[in-house]
């Protein structure tokens, strides 16, 4: 199910949702005003229920746990269409901030990557035309959780992004078994 008016949600100034994990809960802040359009997109997919069965796919030690491809490939194409604009980087890339991952000019739609420790170089590393990964989130309760998701696969399944996004959780499940998952993510506040 997919709207296209969600891709143009705004959200309120600042935001808290939890999100429900294989390895237990933890919760975000988000500020509007340390990316707009960012904290607006990431807004539209908890309300709007995109973080449902979610693999946590690409868990690095020392760098980043990464998710947002949706086990129905429909919603990916859908989402995909409506990437954001890139914007500066206000806010440190700090352990346990989220940001947008991206791989290009206006490609941040849903995938997004929590920091496993200080990742200051991607304040400002220049990738495919763009300067830096913005801030949108930062983890305020449940860190311990997100330190216990699977990462013996590191980053192999960042190379099998369209298998993923082709075949869904039924791929993952059956070549990737220890794969931890986003159960939902809500809204509180």
């Amino acid at each position: 199910m997919f709207n296209d008016k969600w891709a143009k949600e705004k959200s309120p100034s600042e935001f808290k949702a939890v999100f429900e994990t294989t390895k237990g809960n933890f919760e975000i802040y988000a500020k509007r005003e340390w990316s707009p359009e960012g904290v607006d997109r990431l807004y539209s997919l908890i309300k709007n229920g995109f973080y449902k069965d979610v693999a946590i796919f690409r868990v690095v030690p020392n760098f980043v746990a990464q998710f947002g491809i949706h086990n129905d490939s429909i919603i990916n194409n859908r989402w995909s269409k409506f990437g954001i604009n890139d914007e500066p980087v206000l806010v440190k890339n700090d352990s346990m901030t989220i940001a947008f991952a991206r791989g290009g000019v206006k490609t941040r739609t849903s995938q997004i990557f929590i920091n496993l420790k200080d990742n200051h170089r991607l304040d400002e590393l220049e990738y495919s035309g763009v300067k830096g990964f913005p801030v949108i989130a930062k983890v305020t309760k449940g860190a311990e959780n997100i330190l216990k998701f699977y990462d013996k696969y590191g980053d192999k399944l960042g190379f099998r992004q369209d298998s993923i996004q082709k075949y869904g959780n039924k791929f993952i499940q059956n070549k990737y078994p220890e794969i931890d998952f986003i159960i939902k993510a809500s809204i509180i506040k």
